[in-house]
């Protein structure tokens, strides 16, 4: 072959290659945006998904579609399990769903090769790319910006493929190449077994290497619109492309609990048992099955598109009976050697893999905080019986949760740094913005009740006591903070400002109580009624309880202040 011919098949291999890039990045693109904007939405469809199988299976589908990539779905899913978001019965129906949605990919790219000298449907989404890039460079708004985004990933879609499909065409004009590439080809069309395992195997590699099942069948698609491979020839591609694409949830559950690594196991099941299936069929009927799509349409590139959602589609309905027992499978295969804790126990919902849906994430911090809070306060309440008492049996408790806040005040926040970075929209930027000042405030709250046990301490080695009228005092001032947390915790949980008013009456109440006990505590000290040992607790406890009360009440402004910002932007 002459020189020429070698430097053209080296620039068309660099051209596919950078045809692949643009495709893959605008695959990112155009799922990353379409998750953001469709975050809540997002969040609610894995709601639905507890309700049944078929509505597990519609959630997988719709949310594939949105990201545009199963792997990025089966991630998520893999997250969701670990930390007891979804069993793994409700995962493995996602899973299904998500099988199908992925082949919308498939006919995204069919309908780059649409068209034809007069027409070009790439053309058009090149200008849908141009269009998006002038939004992004004119619009100051995060949710227009993002929608320029969408439409920017999706002419690079189409401009990748073209790019692809254009390379392989210019390689191809050349007729030495043209009859060697085909020659080549050809040593590896079925129905010889070999060729089938050889095809099938290159659909598993390619797609583990590129971590991305419609990347390949982007390139089978280029390859089959310059006639190049049969469709026999690129089924057994895309079956194994198929396999390939469960390699992503599978490192993704490296580390993770036992149900998480199930749900991976479930994946791959799904996906090799649909490949024993339809393999028989396309190995020695292949031709059959083209003839039959020929009937229908001709090129093979759509061919390509409806086999793709034929074979998931099929694999769906005949494994659906048996999900229980695929989940059952995936059990036997991965024990669980922790004593049978299941994700559903964990003590840790926060998971790197959220980070993957920012807004799902936001809702898992948000229940964290609100378990954190829940220990400080359990802390407080520990500590005030302690004092009450003079019993110290509970201290080596209350040291085990104070670690515990301690630990989660760390991790928590690490997590936020970690969320922050991530492209979330404004709104969950000022909800993030805020959990840093709330996960502080709770610490504090845990730091007040250790002041309180070593006031118990304290109390407990003066073998000293309060007044009945002092007794009574911390109990009133106790019923309003219990009155305070219980509503300030309702409002961060559900986001609302319904019961603002009874917060501030509430924390007015502690400050006005803590004057009172103040003034009180003058009077019995006056009134020879109160030992200066004594004195001294009452009044730093009454000091540490006000402060338990302003730092929930600024828990309440940073529900208030961002709540109020959505409101306006709304």
């Amino acid at each position: 072959m002459p020189f020429e011919g070698v430097m053209l098949i080296i620039n068309s291999i660099f051209m596919i290659l950078g045809g692949i890039v643009v495709f893959m990045i605008g695959m990112e693109m155009m799922g990353s945006n379409l998750e953001k904007a469709a975050g809540k939405n997002i969040r609610k469809l894995m709601g639905k998904a507890a309700k049944n199988r078929f509505t597990g299976i519609g959630t997988g589908a719709v949310v594939t579609a949105l990201v545009n990539s199963s792997a990025a779905t089966t991630v998520m899913i893999v997250g969701f399990v670990n930390v007891g978001l979804m069993t793994l019965t409700q995962a493995a129906s996602v899973i299904m769903g998500a099988n199908i949605g992925t082949t919308i990919s498939a006919f995204i790219m069919a309908l780059s090769s649409a068209g034809g000298s007069w027409f070009s449907v790439t053309a058009i989404f090149a200008l849908i790319a141009f269009i998006g890039f002038a939004i992004t460079l004119i619009s100051k708004k995060d949710n227009v910006k993002r929608i320029g985004s969408i439409f920017v990933g999706v002419g690079l879609i189409f401009i990748g493929l073209s790019v692809m499909s254009g390379a392989v065409s210019s390689m191809l004009a050349n007729e030495q190449i043209n009859d060697a590439v085909r020659g080549l080809f050809q040593i590896f069309e079925p129905p010889l077994t070999w060729e089938i395992i050889v095809l099938f195997l290159l659909g598993v590699v390619l797609t583990a290497m590129m971590q991305s099942s419609a990347a390949l069948t982007a390139i089978v698609i280029s390859l089959a619109s310059q006639g190049l491979i049969t469709l026999q020839a690129a089924m057994c591609i895309i079956l194994g492309a198929n396999v390939g694409t469960c390699l992503t949830s599978l490192i993704s559950a490296v580390g993770a609990t036992v149900n998480a690594k199930r749900a991976a196991m479930v994946h791959l099941l799904f996906n090799v048992a649909g490949c024993l299936i339809f393999i028989f069929p396309v190995a020695f009927a292949g031709d059959y099955i083209a003839e039959f799509l020929n009937s229908f349409i001709a090129d093979t590139e759509w061919q390509i598109a409806i086999f793709h959602m034929f074979f998931n589609l099929v694999t769906t309905l005949l494994l659906l009976p048996f999900l229980k027992g695929l989940v059952k499978l995936a059990c036997l295969i991965v024990p669980d050697k922790s004593g049978g804790k299941s994700a559903e126990g964990s003590t840790e919902i926060l998971d790197e893999r959220l980070l993957k849906t920012p807004a799902i994430a936001v809702g898992q911090v948000r229940k964290e905080i609100v378990r954190m809070g829940d220990l400080a306060f359990t802390n407080y309440k520990r500590a005030l019986d302690m004092l009450f008492t003079g019993e110290l049996k509970g201290k080596e408790q209350f040291d085990e949760t104070e670690k515990q806040i301690n630990s989660l005040n760390k991790y928590i926040t690490q997590f936020l740094i970690k969320l922050s970075s991530q492209e979330i929209s404004e709104t969950d930027e000022r909800k993030v913005s805020s959990f840093y000042h709330v996960t502080s405030d709770m610490e504090r709250i845990g730091d007040y009740a250790e002041n309180i046990t070593e006031y118990a301490e304290r109390m407990a080695n003066l073998k000293g006591s309060f007044s009945e009228h002092a007794t009574e005092e911390i109990k009133q001032m106790d019923a309003h903070l219990t009155e305070l947390y219980k509503n300030v915790e309702l409002a961060f949980s559900t986001h609302s400002l319904k019961n603002m008013a009874v917060i501030e009456r509430e924390e007015d109440a502690t400050d006005a109580m803590c004057k009172k006990m103040q003034q009180s505590h003058i009077r019995r000290t006056d009134e020879g009624r109160c030992s200066p040992e004594a004195g001294a607790v009452y009044l730093q406890l009454a000091v540490n309880m006000e402060r338990i009360g302003d730092h929930m009440f600024n828990i309440a402004n940073s529900i208030k202040i961002y709540v109020e910002t959505e409101e306006k932007a709304v």
